[in-house]
């Protein structure tokens, strides 16, 4: 029996049968996943409400069915598909039940190999079969691998088709007049609509922090900020700009009318099933309006404390500062260093029926049950300052401020922390030792900041090399130098990681790096450190003291990483050796 036929005969069974049989949800969750979808009436299927419920994800589904239907499992990311077998289903199609042909059966022509992200959807195999007029050999994979897989093979030709079908009408309308005057009343949204959309979903799927909008003379370019490094993803004609600034600020809440000053917005998108927060930043250049697009997944910022890449030894220091009852911890750090995330697992840490916790932030990045998070309002008059006084009114125990930015705030931070709250918050400054300064040239005494601070952590992203891209090369004496390596050890054969970027790799896309890990320096007070800090000893003195305790400064840490192979000493220099 073929492996068409013998599927389908498996699949008289349904997923939720299959899902029990493999052990993965229970009864319960199973009824309570069939009644939720029956009261949605929607038409969505089973495997979407479990992972929108949060019983389980994509991942697990997936091997469910292969475990279940003896099927096989295909990971698209590594896969190149020729383009005799990309031209057999128009993308419509291939969109519409999230399937992907990758590749004609070696011992077989005459059958395809098809990657289903549901292996069930019997209409969708009959249809295929119809198109192709071909057998079709069941695989299995997950709605996001089949997303990333159509975005990388035809999500570029898609939205240049868009953007050249938008930017000929107007062309035919209005010939080359640029200034975008005539054509702002009767705009072609459904174009550009699908043009902002589709950029925005592939900007998800390659990972993208930030998205952005660069008019230059007579081009628009696109640029994706990756593992923190900006790389172009497409150009468009500059005559699309305009209607395109409209649509986003017609999403982001701003003023379509306003051409010549700076505006912040705000929107939300729903990419494979995920809601998105985008902060939109628009600003007015030489060539018209530059938008900056800030991606954050709603659920990305709280995390486990586990899952931060912590060392054993880091993670025991994170949790004894945590502990406190009262006074300040402080993460600093440049913009992008995962500052954020870093506090809100803290909060989420921290977060029981037992306290009051309430945050001061611009913006809120992540709403938290349980947690009361004010928003600053600079023009009604709600500053960082004028908000904490109000906050001390209630009651709190717990207070968060996103970013202490002046002296006034700083003051009322110490005061708060020495009054019996514990306050965590950010400071942009290099080192953990050099944020001890910081707050001494914002105004506050040293004895108070001795008395107020409980521990500092400074932190940065590094990037982490790509599997594919990498190669183990033995280190010259110059590098074990810079690695700490003790010069006695020179001598041994000790292996750090060396990337050959290839433009063709598909985990990359030749960037030699994949992903990112977070790299610390924590300095977690103690009778010494404070004795320093109140007679006013310098930066340099203070991390002399905590390094003899055991700190391992930016610098020790990125090289731990360069030493287990995970980056190159290329990216510490980038990242580590900024201060």
């Amino acid at each position: 029996m073929d492996n068409s036929i013998a599927s389908r005969l498996r699949r008289k069974k349904r997923l939720g049968d299959l899902l029990l049989g493999a052990g993965v949800i229970t009864q319960e969750q199973l009824e309570e996943a069939l009644k939720k979808q029956k009261e949605a009436g929607n038409g969505q299927k089973l495997g979407m409400t479990l992972v929108d419920m949060g019983i389980m994800n994509d991942e697990i589904i997936a091997e469910a069915l292969c475990h279940q239907m003896g099927l096989e499992r295909v990971h698209l990311a590594g896969i190149t598909i020729e383009d005799e077998v990309l031209a057999l289903v128009d993308e419509k199609v291939l969109r519409k039940y999230m399937l992907l042909p990758y590749e004609f059966a070696p011992d077989n022509p005459n059958v395809l190999r098809v990657a289903f992200s549901d292996p069930l959807d019997m209409i969708a195999m009959d249809d295929l079969s119809i198109i192709t007029g071909m057998q079709i050999e069941v695989r299995v994979t997950t709605v996001k691998d089949v997303s990333q897989a159509l975005d990388r093979f035809y999500g570029n030709s898609e939205a240049m088709k868009v953007a050249d079908q938008f930017a000929a009408e107007r062309r035919e309308k209005y010939g080359n007049n640029k200034d975008g005057k005539e054509e702002s009343e009767e705009v072609k949204q459904a174009p550009i609509v699908r043009l902002v959309n589709q950029i925005i979903e592939q900007a998800v799927h390659k990972r993208t922090s930030d998205i952005h909008f660069e008019p230059l003379e007579n081009q628009l370019r696109i640029r994706f900020r990756v593992d923190g490094v900006l790389q172009e993803a497409m150009r468009h004609d500059i005559s699309l700009l305009s209607a395109m600034v409209a649509r986003i600020k017609i999403v982001g809440g701003m003023d379509i009318s306003e051409k010549r000053k700076p505006q912040d917005g705000r929107m939300t998108q729903i990419v494979d099933r995920q809601e998105y927060d985008i902060r939109v930043s628009i600003l007015p250049t030489v060539y018209g309006e530059k938008i900056v697009m800030r991606l954050a997944q709603k659920t990305a910022l709280s995390r486990d404390k586990k899952d931060l890449g912590f060392e054993p030894e880091e993670l025991h220091r994170f949790e004894d500062i945590l502990k406190h009852p009262n006074g300040i911890m402080l993460v600093t750090g440049p913009t992008g260093s995962g500052k954020s995330t870093t506090l809100y697992t803290a909060l989420s840490e921290l977060n029981t029926d037992e306290v009051n916790i309430i945050t001061v932030e611009d913006p809120v990045e992540a709403n938290i049950n349980g947690i009361n998070q004010v928003q600053v309002n600079a023009k009604a008059g709600l500053t960082f300052a004028a908000a904490l006084r109000s906050i001390l009114r209630q009651d709190p125990d717990i207070i968060m401020i996103g970013e202490i930015r002046d002296g006034e705030t700083a003051g009322i931070a110490v005061e708060s922390a020495i009054t019996g709250h514990l306050v965590v918050s950010t400071l942009h400054t290099n080192s953990a030792a050099s944020t001890i300064s910081r707050l001494a040239d914002m105004g506050i005494e040293n004895y108070l900041i001795s008395d107020a601070v409980i521990g500092v952590i400074a932190q940065r992203l590094l990037r982490r090399v790509c599997p594919r891209c990498k190669r183990m090369v033995p280190a010259d004496d110059l590098e074990k130098k810079e690695l700490g390596i003790p010069e006695e050890k020179w001598g041994e054969e000790i292996l750090i990681p060396h990337i050959e970027p290839n433009e063709e790799c598909l985990e990359c896309g030749g960037a030699g790096y994949k992903g990112r890990i977070g790299i610390y320096e924590i300095m977690q007070m103690s009778p010494s450190l404070k004795r320093i800090i109140a007679t006013g000893g310098t930066a340099e003195e203070l991390e002399k003291q905590a390094i003899a305790e055991g700190m391992n400064t930016l610098v020790m840490s990125a090289n731990k990483q360069v030493l287990k192979g995970i980056t190159t000493l290329q990216e510490v220099h980038r990242v580590a050796y900024d201060n």
